[in-house]
């Protein structure tokens, strides 16, 4: 067992081994990573592992509870079933980067102490927006930049949290926080932009759906997914939560069911999703916490079955576009059907893994009196149902035939895509293995005939409703059109906001300030314009950027280890 340092540094280690491997034995190199980690958190035991005394900080980078390790384990079959899905492109740089991402995700979850957090914070923004470039398009590449500027933006508001709480407290313990200090403030909002809080949310949705059809898969499983476990470690019972995570669960609904790009509608769900986990977080209780962490274990799953599926389809047909496709059952029956095993899912249909974990919040909402959020979850599950439970396989497989005919996913693809399914109506069907690894006792019955019943009236009333809107042409149809959402803010403003200043320091600063402020200006345009995914400069930077990043990660976890 792999006891003695944090699980993350496995993956991350591992990518070091990648590029000198080939071929099959690449593959499986990488696949035996996550399944070595998963088998070491079996054998942790619950406790501080590792204590170090750095430079007068008191680091905690191994320490294990229920908490952690339910995560974890996600995680980690998070990681084996989206490298088993990668297999078919084989795409080194993003290989080596996605090793890092989920490593470093991996071991946020055991970071004790808030320092050790911020390292594992800043390497999961880094080595995601690297994922991103992978992409390989003028898109994806300032979709990339945008996407890292926001990451490293949370990272600095955690860091300047950690920093002021420990002059504040003499701690850098990562625990409950809480809203009643400056620190805890900062550290929340560090939290809600890696969550895609309301109005902070844009870049899932802007960086998301360039990635490649892997890389999407990749990064879907733990970035947001790790800021609802600090969240869940820091904020348990913040009223706050749960009015915004009640308008994270209602607002992607419109943007979703209008949205063309499926990948996009995919994003939109996600954001809601998301909302139902940080509901339960602000609820607090033993109950809603359970719900929060169980849901947050089968949206893993079933997301990524989407996402994979989607990325099939994008593989094969080239377009991802509702507009373009249809018909594709014919060409693609297995993707066909394991999309539907995931739409059921997310959907919450009884005996799917969605409906044993949002239940859990469901019952906690009710439970403890929040009606009109019960309510707005009552709508957002109808919602999610008509964007991702319907709309996806429809328009994707079904709707009209769009005449276009390729070949079934690739076998690795469809094993990835497979496995997953098997969870999802095996965690729907047995929800105790799940239940057992919350961090409470769960005393709860999910299939009980008044939720069963409930559930199936919401979602056939759901489908109805759709079904009229489609009969009668009210349903918005699948236009190529482009959605403005909160990012035209930044987008347009920011640009904007630069021209005043440029503008206004023209006849302050004389003939000097204007030629530096140009060139300036334009050394930052040339450089974007170099930098961009065509150009070998482009290509050095990257390769470059990932061996320092790696040569950096290695010296900063050889100094932790060994001071």
């Amino acid at each position: 067992m792999i006891t003695s340092l944090p699980p993350g540094l496995l993956l991350i280690g591992g990518a070091l081994v990648v590029p000198f491997l080939r071929g099959w034995l690449r593959w499986a190199w990488m696949l035996a990573l996550p399944v070595l980690g998963f088998v070491d958190l079996i054998g942790l035991e619950h406790g501080i592992h590792l204590s170090i005394s750095l430079f007068d900080y008191h680091l905690q980078p191994l320490r294990v509870d229920k908490l952690s390790l339910a995560f974890g384990y996600i995680f980690y079959i998070a990681a084996f079933l989206g490298i088993l899905y990668a297999v078919t492109i084989n795409e080194t740089s993003e290989q080596i980067a996605a090793l890092i991402y989920m490593g470093s995700a991996v071991g946020a979850l055991f970071a004790g102490d808030l320092i050790t957090l911020f390292l594992y914070w800043e390497v999961t923004a880094v080595a995601s927006a690297f994922i991103i470039w992978s992409g390989r398009s003028e898109a994806a590449y300032r979709a990339g930049m945008r996407y890292l500027v926001i990451q490293v933006t949370s990272g600095v508001l955690l860091l300047s949290g950690a920093l002021i709480q420990v002059a504040e407290t003499g701690s850098i313990a990562f625990g409950a926080s809480g809203l009643d200090s400056v620190a805890g403030i900062l550290i929340f909002f560090a939290f809600g932009i890696k969550c895609a809080f309301p109005f902070l949310h844009n870049w899932l949705q802007d960086a998301y759906p360039e990635a490649s059809p892997t890389g999407t898969v990749f990064l879907s499983a733990f970035t947001t997914k790790l800021a609802i476990y600090g969240l869940a470690r820091g904020y348990a019972g913040e009223e706050i939560l749960i009015w915004i995570g009640a308008l994270m669960t209602a607002f992607p609904i419109f943007y979703a069911v209008i949205e063309n790009d499926l990948r996009r509608v995919l994003a939109y769900s996600l954001n809601n999703q998301l909302g139902f986990m940080v509901v339960g977080v602000g609820i607090g209780t033993e109950l809603s916490l359970n719900g929060t962490v169980a849901h947050a274990f089968t949206h893993i799953l079933y997301k990524s079955l989407l996402f994979m599926s989607m990325g099939a389809v994008l593989y094969r047909v080239g377009t991802v576009k509702g507009s373009e496709l249809g018909g594709l059952y014919k060409s693609m029956p297995w993707t066909t059907a394991f999309c539907i095993v995931g739409a059921a899912s997310i959907s919450a249909f009884p005996l799917f893994s969605g409906f044993v974990s949002k239940s859990l919040i469901m019952s906690s909402a009710a439970g403890e009196g929040w009606v009109i959020i019960w309510l707005v979850l009552l709508f957002a599950s109808a919602g999610v149902f008509h964007h991702s439970g319907i709309k996806i396989p429809y328009f994707a497989f079904f709707a009209h035939d769009s005449g276009k005919r390729c070949k079934e996913a690739p076998l690795p693809m469809l094993l990835a895509m497979g496995a997953t399914a098997i969870l999802c109506i095996g965690v729907g069907v047995w929800s105790s293995p799940l239940y057992a690894l919350l961090p409470y006792e769960v005393n709860y019955t999910p299939y009980t005939t008044a939720h069963v019943i409930t559930q199936l009236q919401l979602l056939m009333f759901s489908a109805l409703a759709f079904a009229v809107l489609m009969r009668t042409g009210l349903y918005p149809p699948e236009l190529k059109s482009v959605n403005l959402d909160i990012d035209w803010i930044y987008r347009r403003g920011f640009p904007a906001i630069g021209r005043m200043l440029y503008r206004a320091a023209r006849p302050l600063g004389g003939t000097m300030t204007i030629i530096s402020t140009k060139t300036a200006l334009g050394g930052l345009s040339r450089l974007v314009r170099l930098t961009g995914p065509e150009s070998t400069l482009a290509r050095t930077w990257q390769t470059a950027g990932m061996v320092a990043l790696i040569v950096t990660i290695m010296a900063l976890y050889l100094v932790v280890s060994f001071v």
